[in-house]
């Protein structure tokens, strides 16, 4: 028993020895903490669930190619198509109205004049009918979104197609509408039956088409067989065409002002001169008055003065 005592002590004076020694319990503390840390990976490894592959499906494979994601492909086919004239085949058909052009002569302006009774109304789009006056199948000139299907009592039934940045086609005077709001069309869908008007009764079966660009309509016939944004171009050299208008205005309406106010001026001066003349013109006719009274008074002064002296003189002689 002794000798068990004297060993633990001999042993616990060991370790005290070892740990008085400064590098012992920095050594404790760095391997407690790798010890921490190796646990923490441990446990971490230990219950993370490992992610299932993706089951690549057909369909899967349609989304991650973008098939499926039909807006975004529309949107950028829209931006590449070139507008078409809404019909299937164009050899068959002609214009029988076109488009009135401020800038084209009189006798085309005459002919883009649509008459109803005793109105004249300049046509805003083209009006297309078959050559044997048979009724035709309508398109979509470009893809876009159905805005507005309704029926007008001098038009006829009008659909409305917006295709984005301000561009809308019309199509008027058809019927056997295919379509309705909201509906997604792309080009070359069906979307209705050409039809008739009561504002172009003479066209008889016809087509009215237009094309407006922030709502304003443009000649159809230039833009057939054009990237729509050539539409966009064109509507910043309207713009800017607007502008240097609207300046040239500015400019000439200041130009009158000043003509006008000169010709005020020079129209006060001669009323000034006028008034400074009449009043002149007064001042001698006022003076010459006052003398020739003067001198009447004086006269007639002197006249009684002599008569006076005269009387005088005989009731002395007497």
């Amino acid at each position: 028993m002794m000798k068990m005592r004297e060993e633990e002590k001999n042993q616990s004076s060991q370790w005290k020895k070892v740990l008085k020694k400064r590098w012992v319990y920095p050594a404790i503390y760095l391997a407690s903490a790798a010890l921490i840390i190796s646990g923490i990976f441990w446990f971490q490894a230990g219950n993370k669930d490992v992610a299932d592959p993706p089951s690549v499906t057909e369909n899967n494979s349609d989304d991650l190619l973008g098939s499926n994601n039909n807006e975004d492909a529309v949107e950028v086919n829209q931006s590449l198509e070139n507008v078409d004239v809404p019909v299937a085949n164009v050899d068959d058909v002609e214009y029988i109205t076109e488009f009135f052009d401020i800038n084209a002569s009189e006798e085309e302006q005459e002919a883009a004049l649509i008459v109803d009774g005793n109105k004249y109304h300049p046509n805003l789009g083209v009006d297309i009918a078959t050559k044997d006056k048979k009724e035709f199948e309508v398109l979509a000139a470009l893809s876009g979104k159905v805005t507005a299907v309704r029926n007008d009592s001098l038009l006829g039934n009008v659909i409305e197609i917006d295709h984005d940045k301000g561009v809308t086609t019309i199509y008027q005077s058809v019927k056997d509408i295919k379509v309705q709001v909201g509906d997604f069309v792309k080009q070359g869908d069906p979307l209705a039956t050409s039809g008739t008007s009561q504002l172009n009764k003479d066209a008889k079966t016809h087509l009215h088409f237009e094309i407006r660009k922030d709502n304003q309509a443009v000649n159809p016939q230039s833009y057939f067989g054009q990237p729509v944004s050539s539409l966009e171009k064109e509507s910043q050299v309207e713009m800017q065409e607007k502008d240097q208008a609207d300046e040239s205005s500015q400019m000439n309406e200041e130009t009158e002002s000043e003509s006008q106010t000169g010709s005020n001026l020079e129209d006060t001066d001669k009323t000034m001169k006028d008034d400074q003349t009449n009043a002149e013109d007064e001042t001698m006719k006022d003076d010459q008055t006052n003398t020739e009274d003067e001198t009447m008074k004086d006269n007639q002064t002197n006249t009684e003065d002599e008569t006076m002296e005269e009387t005088s003189n005989l009731e002395i002689q007497e």
